[in-house]
Formats: C-alpha cells, structure tokens, sequence
C-alpha cells in the first residue's frame, strides 16, 4: 500500500473489513461511526478503497444497467457491478468477494455511499450468521435490553440522547442493535442523529454535519461523546412498540406477545426502516431471490425468542423528550 494511503480495519462480529483512501477527509466519517468495532485483524474479509478524484472513463463495460433506483443506477458484467451513483460516484464491486472501489470528487459522497454500503455488507454477514438487526433503539437498564420500536422520524436518536443523561442507562444502538438466536441483543452503536434545532444539546466537538445525497443536510453525535456508555450485549427484558402523540405525558400499557412479535415482523423480518437496499439490488438471480425465504425464518426465529423472553408494552410518546425518557426509566427499573 501506498505511504500516501490511510487505512482503517474493524471487526464486526467477525466481519473484518478494511476502508482506505488518499482523502482524510473521506476516510474520517467512517473512522468515527465505526469506532467501537476498531480492530487490526490479521486477515480481512472485505477492502473498500476510496478515490477522491473522477471514475475511470477506460474499462466501463457497455451493457445496459440491470437495476434503477432513485439513488444509483446498476450495471453487470461478468464478476464486476457497477453502481453508478447518477453521475456523482461511481462504485465498482467484485461480486465473488464483495471488495469495492468508488469514485468521487465530493468527499460527502465518498462517505455516505461508503457508510451505506458497510451497513449492507455488514448486515448480508450477520444474516448469514444468524445475527440479525431490528429497525429500534437499544438500551440496557439494570442490566436487561429495553429495545424501542419507532418508523424512520419517529425519534429514536432523541429518545436516546435524553435516556442517556441518566446514568444508569447503557446503550446498545440507536438505530439497530443484533438480535440472536436466544433473543439476546448486541451492541450496533454507530452514531445518534439530532432533530433540527436540537444541535446545541451536544458540545460541538462531539459532532458533525453530512451532507446526504437524497434528504440534505443532517447533524450527527459522534461515537466519542458516548463511548464509555456502550454495552456490549444485554439479556433481553422490555420491548416497546412506540407510537408518537400530541398528549403532554407518556403512556405506557402491556400488551400481548401477539402485538409484540407483530410488531418485529415489520421491523426486523421485513425489516421497514433498515438500510438494505444493496442487499437486493446487488441480487439478481431468482436463486438468490428464493434463499431469501429461509433468512425470513431466520429473523422470525430470533424474533420469537426475544418476545418470549421481553415483557412487551406499547409506548405513547409525548411532547415533551425528557418526560418520555424519565417515565420509560422509571418503567424500566421494575424489570
């Protein structure tokens, strides 16, 4: 490797995966996210290199793309796919090993294609091991998890943020901690979102602003402002389907395990909410297609364990965040 190169490598649960480029700058934001899964592994089972200059115009196959979404536009030939990112990167993958080299100039998409794309690997690896995520915030309260089921914008990030300001509370993910097989959980923790207005909650050394390709600009929580509040893994204890209101105080009400597993089918089996567009767009065989069935069982088998092993209730979420954190702490404490 090139002196001029800075490398990364992590360790995600034994997916050991290296990120290199010539732009620090492109290089930083995922050097952040993936903090807590920092790691020198001997060997590596996934390379992404970063360039921060224009794709190769020499070498492009000619053949007509295969996949066309709202982000990127896809092209196959023989091992290689080709992500073409509308014009503004371009992604080249070796489908037999998952290796994958993009091209930019901007290094805000440098980082999010990148970071995106991790998120897909990463999660393709995990399936594979019988390790799957659940679209929720993960925290542990006397040492059992207390996951929080909340749609995209329902405010996961902020609920966090405000439990975290006790200090009994650890935290798992705030968007989409492991599952196994006996429902146990472990630790995703990448780093929090702010709601617009909201940025000051944090010191400004503790964050940052990307620019996202589809959805403008957004400010993050780096991993540093909370890393000696991660817990590894926690026995499951209390699953909260959320719900958002405009009443001033927060609810909650015990459920069945019905609604519960319900409720992680569209979260964890399905998986709404959850980046995992690559995972498919990436696929394109009706082979490939039809072994899906059998990680639906495996996301629906991990799913009943931890609603076994949970008492479920629904959460009604109020106006007001620190109200909702205190009577969610309060709730959870009787575990």
């Amino acid at each position: 490797m090139s002196p001029d190169i800075l490398e990364s490598r992590f360790d995600v649960y034994g997916c050991t995966l290296s990120v290199s480029s010539a732009s620090q700058e492109a290089l930083e934001g995922i050097r952040q996210d993936f903090a807590f899964f920092a790691a020198n592994p001997s060997e590596v089972r996934l390379r992404v290199e970063l360039f921060p200059h224009d794709p190769p115009s020499e070498g492009l196959p000619v053949t007509d793309a295969t996949v066309y979404t709202p982000r990127n536009v896809v092209y196959r030939n023989g091992n290689h796919r080709y992500i073409d990112y509308h014009g503004r990167a371009l992604g080249i993958q070796e489908e037999r090993t998952g290796n994958f080299r993009l091209y930019s100039k901007d290094s805000s998409m440098l980082y999010e294609a990148t970071y995106l794309y991790l998120l897909s690997q990463i999660g393709q690896f995990m399936d594979r091991r019988g390790m799957h995520r659940i679209h929720a915030l993960g925290v542990v309260v006397n040492n059992r998890a207390v996951l929080v089921l909340l749609p995209m914008g329902g405010g996961k990030s902020t609920l966090g943020l405000h439990l975290l300001k006790h200090p009994e509370v650890k935290l798992l993910s705030d968007d989409s901690p492991f599952i196994d097989r006996k429902g146990r959980v472990f630790a995703y923790p990448l780093r929090l979102g702010l709601l617009p207005g909201s940025e000051d909650s944090v010191p400004e050394r503790h964050r940052r602003v990307i620019n996202r390709m589809e959805f403008g600009p957004k400010h993050l929580v780096n991993y540093t402002y909370f890393q000696e509040r991660v817990c590894p893994s926690a026995e499951p204890g209390l699953l909260l389907i959320g719900a958002r209101t405009l009443a001033p105080d927060c609810r909650i009400e015990e459920v069945g395990g019905l609604a519960g597993l319900r409720a992680c089918v569209a979260n964890c089996v399905v998986g709404v909410g959850l980046f995992q567009g690559l995972e498919f767009i990436l696929r394109s065989s009706g082979w490939e297609l039809a072994k899906q069935a059998g990680l639906g069982f495996s996301r629906l088998r991990n799913c009943r364990s931890l609603v076994r092993r949970s008492r479920v209730c629904r959460v009604h979420l109020g106006r007001d965040p620190e109200r909702n954190a205190s009577t969610l702490l309060d709730y959870a404490r009787q575990l």
